[in-house]
């Protein structure tokens, strides 16, 4: 259905007088800096990230590519449910052009960071695996590993949406990208997600390591470089904040969802952010989670140390995750949390997004899903065992 809404989001735009720049079919990351670099009003996008191939839905940005937060995506609503937009006549038909570059401009936004250094990546000449789920991610980041003088290995690039696998990229789904590492002996795997702005890491023994290593190994790359705050959600691992201690900062948490976190890290001058499901914020690129920006990081990471990703994997203090969806069961999450309030009497209660609770080395979030009808349990602990029983405490409720 991408075309399909594609054809219409323009229409609704001109019909009402808006003029229309169509960057064609790109990361949501690409069109976010695509905004900032046409000086646009706004931005959308055509996307349902992750979620299975029958949905689809459009992302809405403000004037500086970064997501609308709650109070605006209100009005948004609120003037459409009331009708406060004027249908225009011949005369006032918005405009449509089409501009090409986008891609280019953020390969070379990346390129051009202080903490990408260009020629020592190509000096090491890195046997790359890619697998893009035939997403957006397919068109952008072969091209980025060609620039960085990678050999490329990819599956599943063709950018037609139809999904060979479940597309989250989530140790479970990247089995072919596994494969292929081990058979091309690559030293990393990259996993894109279908609008590119989340990234999983595959390591050099065909290994998923988790989507929460993208952003832990990413904050540990940047705090070498430059202390400062780092800011994280409330679902992501307490790695970032071992990580944050041993580099003498701060790690703050937000709410779930990429405009909380990038709230956040405005209002604490955050040098990096992000979330755990592999989104990594930057601020010197731009204020949005960036799959593509990971890859680049990662590869620049493993060329400055000389390591491969097992090595910087194991100086990470480890924790179990235990990531879960559950049907409520026709129960309310109000019922659920004023249990798990009595259950779990004791530990530090966060209730600002569901509810966290959290104690020395341990935590369980639960809190309803932004994508999906369902509710979320994010649990870690030192150990499996620990995190499942977390885990299996909420379910059974």
């Amino acid at each position: 259905t991408g075309p399909l809404f594609h054809a219409v989001t323009k229409a609704a735009l001109q019909s009402v007088g808006a003029d229309v720049i169509d960057i064609g079919l790109t990361s949501t990351p690409t069109l976010q800096l695509a905004v900032e670099h046409h000086h646009s009003d706004a931005g959308i996008i055509v996307t349902a990230s992750h979620n299975p191939i029958e949905w689809n839905a459009l992302k809405f940005l403000n004037h500086e590519g970064i997501f609308l937060d709650e109070a605006q995506v209100q009005k948004l609503f609120s003037i459409v449910d009331n009708r406060q937009f004027k249908w225009q006549g011949y005369a006032g038909v918005g405009t449509i052009s089409q501009s090409s570059g986008a891609d280019d401009g953020h390969i070379q936004a990346i390129l051009d960071l202080d903490c990408i250094d260009v020629e020592l990546v190509r000096k090491r000449k890195f046997k790359v695996a890619y697998d893009g789920v035939n997403g957006a991610g397919s068109l952008i980041v072969p091209r980025l590993l060609e620039k960085l003088g990678c050999q490329i290995h990819a599956v599943h690039v063709e950018p037609n949406g139809i999904f060979p696998h479940i597309p989250e990229p989530t140790p479970e789904n990247l089995s072919d990208l596994r494969n292929l590492v081990l058979q091309k002996k690559c030293d990393v795997g990259f996993a894109t997600d279908p609008d590119a702005d989340r990234c999983a890491l595959v390591n050099e023994h065909g290994e998923a390591i988790g989507e929460e290593y993208t952003l832990a190994l990413a904050v540990e790359f940047m705090l070498r470089r430059r202390k400062g705050p780092v800011t994280v959600n409330l679902s992501t691992s307490r790695m970032v904040e071992d990580i944050a201690a041993k580099h003498g900062v701060k790690a703050a948490r937000a709410k779930v969802g990429e405009v909380n976190v990038t709230v956040a890290m405005r209002e604490n001058g955050s040098v990096i952010g992000g979330e755990g499901n592999g989104g990594i914020i930057l601020p010197d690129l731009h204020y949005g989670r960036d799959g593509i920006l990971a890859v680049a990081m990662t590869l620049q990471n493993l060329a400055e140390r000389g390591a491969t990703v097992s090595t910087l994997v194991s100086e990470i203090p480890s924790y179990h995750i235990d990531k879960r969806k559950f049907e409520l069961g026709g129960k309310s999450l109000t019922e659920l949390y004023a249990h798990l309030e009595n259950t779990f009497a004791g530990a530090e209660v966060d209730r600002r997004d569901g509810l966290r609770f959290a104690w020395d080395r341990s935590w369980v979030h639960v809190r309803p899903s932004n994508t999906e009808p369902v509710a979320r349990i994010i649990a870690e602990a030192p150990n499996r065992e620990e995190a499942e029983r977390l885990c299996l405490t909420v379910e059974k409720r």
